[in-house]
């Protein structure tokens, strides 16, 4: 029987989403399951382009349909809805990464078309998507990287209302094929931040010149340079301020895409790992014999299902934001953050186990290793997002405001205000519902009471021993604070989808006693950190815990990751 808990192909049925959104991803399932598994790794291998799947995309109407929004929409069935969107990134994911980031960077390319108030440009791009295209999203730099403040992508006026552009754009996805480019630069006609524009290229153009693919990969990650590259009025997608605050409101739409994606990576690599863990013989005994073996194995199934239960609740939290409700912007860096960081841990235990076998060119584990290290460096380093995190932590945890109770969102809806979410600040003013009756609902459970003593730890530290004037310039000290922080979100989040999913209270109370464990780990950390303070040390060693053990519950988990052998194969 299927774990329900897992994507499995086998069964997956997604009769949660409208006939359509279950068309297309069941399709894009059977597109792979059809393709077999030795394609899928030789074209990994060869770094082959990926124009079979996009051929598929575009015959099947999958981009077209999922990305443009219901202003756009040409069919009923066309919106942006980020439940969708997250069930296709954690299937991409699932059969390879190159795949997911074509569809990645189109979602990051899109995002300053769609912001902005140029109905031209809209047209243009859903009739680009209708036609297959990709697209792309032309920030970074080789030189300053993603400081969008330092950009030497220059524009000078032409004497008509328009501009030509110079300049090179670094580490930019879909640059050899994108349809549409919405590319970063300034005027070098007007100082400071009113001179800021984002406009629309075509890598076709004759002024478009790519010049390399940056990676050894079927991601095409660009580096292109524009020279004299005329930009019509026509083109002009954002200027100024709105300019600047469309790449980072476009990076918030794009970075949840990560998690996901991380996801599904997992999910693939752990169905190989149990089942040649299960079925390998040493000493006489399986390698799920050994008790090292088991807790490795249900420590990397509690943790996936965690990363599971936190993405989907963040996904509620995204599709009923507005302008009084942008709790998103502490739960996306989150989902960017955490969930891909937990996917590197999942990862690592099943490897400790299959050792070897994990480098074996027949698996796809192999894949999985090297791919699951790009998602937390993608879309801002993990330490920025621990950075931008730690903005929300004393308003999260100590001064909570009443909302309305936030629903299950897999409704049929436009998630139409990541267009319109307006200037990127003001992160301080924003506001958080109590996030202790997520707790009190499951107080009875063991490892969750224990954690809870640990966040009520985190509370006092906050309020009676923040960091001091010193220490908020100590950038190390301050992200292991943040990492305690981001794990109390995390437990958080998961609980709330627990309680609205029903889940097994045994893989629950297992996985809090993963949870239990990190934050003692991390407690440690902040500890030795050079700037901690007496006090501060004192508090560290205080908030470290030791887990409820129940061997019985964790017997029963183990049950449920042992069934995952032979659960799923890919055909050849």
């Amino acid at each position: 029987m299927a774990d329900p808990l897992l994507f499995n192909p086998r069964t997956y049925d997604p009769a949660h989403f409208d006939p359509e959104t279950r068309r297309l991803l069941r399709a894009t399932v059977d597109w792979f399951e059809e393709r077999g598994k030795r394609r899928l790794l030789e074209d990994y291998r060869t770094r082959a382009w990926l124009a079979d799947f996009l051929a598929f995309a575009a015959k099947e109407g999958l981009f077209s349909t999922f990305l443009t929004p219901a202003s756009a929409a040409g069919r009923e069935d066309q919106r942006w809805d980020t439940s969708r969107i997250a069930a296709l990134n954690e299937i991409l994911g699932f059969y390879g990464l190159d795949y997911w980031y074509a569809w990645q960077v189109t979602i990051l390319g899109l995002g300053p078309v769609w912001q902005s108030a140029n109905a031209g440009a809209h047209a243009r791009a859903a009739e680009l998507l209708s036609q297959g295209e990709v697209f792309a999203f032309g920030l970074s730099e080789r030189t300053h990287g993603a400081d969008i403040y330092s950009t030497d992508m220059l524009l000078e006026p032409d004497g008509d209302g328009g501009f030509r552009a110079s300049g090179s754009k670094y580490y930019i996805g879909n640059g050899n094929a994108a349809g549409l480019v919405s590319v970063f630069g300034r005027r070098t006609d007007v100082e400071g931040p009113d001179g800021y524009v984002f406009f629309a290229a075509d890598s076709r153009h004759p002024a478009y010149h790519l010049e390399q693919n940056v990676v050894h990969s079927s991601k095409y990650v660009s580096e292109f340079r524009l020279q004299d590259y005329p930009v019509t009025a026509g083109d002009v997608l954002h200027t100024g301020r709105a300019a600047f605050d469309a790449a980072l409101n476009t990076v918030n739409v794009g970075k949840f895409n990560l998690c996901t994606a991380s996801i599904g990576i997992c999910e693939h690599a752990m169905y190989e790992a149990v089942t040649h863990a299960h079925n390998r013989v040493l000493y006489g005994r399986p390698v799920t014999a050994f008790p090292h073996v088991r807790r490795e194995l249900a420590d990397a199934y509690v943790r996936l299902v965690g990363m599971k239960l936190f993405s989907d609740r963040a996904v509620d939290y995204f599709r009923s934001a507005g302008p009084e409700d942008r709790r998103y912007l502490l739960f996306n860096p989150m989902t960017k953050m955490k969930v891909t960081t937990e996917g590197e841990k999942v990862i690592d235990l099943m490897w400790d186990v299959i050792a070897a076998k994990g480098f074996e060119k027949d698996t796809y584990f192999a894949n999985a290793a090297v791919e699951i290290r790009g998602l937390p460096k993608l879309e801002g380093t993990v330490h920025v997002n621990l950075a931008l995190i730690l903005k929300f932590m004393r308003n999260h945890l100590l001064e909570p405001v009443e909302y309305p109770a936030v629903p299950t969102r897999l409704d049929a809806a436009d998630d139409d205000f990541l267009f319109r979410q307006g200037p990127a600040r003001g992160l301080g003013s924003v506001r958080f519902h109590d996030w202790r009756p997520a707790f009190d609902a499951y107080a009875d459970l063991p490892n969750v009471a224990r954690f809870r003593e640990q966040a009520d730890a985190l509370c006092a530290f906050v309020a009676t021993m923040a960091p001091d004037e010193a220490q908020s310039r100590d950038l190390d000290f301050l992200l292991s604070v943040g990492q305690l922080f981001a794990l109390v979100v995390h437990g958080q989040l998961i609980l709330e989808q627990a309680r609205l999913t029903d889940l097994d209270r045994d893989v629950l109370d297992e996985l809090f006693s993963v949870l239990v464990r990190d934050f003692s780990g991390h407690a440690v950390e902040l500890h030795g950190k050079d700037s901690a303070t007496d006090a501060q040390q004192a508090w560290a060693l205080g908030a470290v815990r030791r887990p409820v053990v129940d061997e019985a519950r964790a017997a029963r988990v183990w049950d449920r990751v042992e069934a995952l052998s032979g659960a799923y194969e890919m055909a050849p």
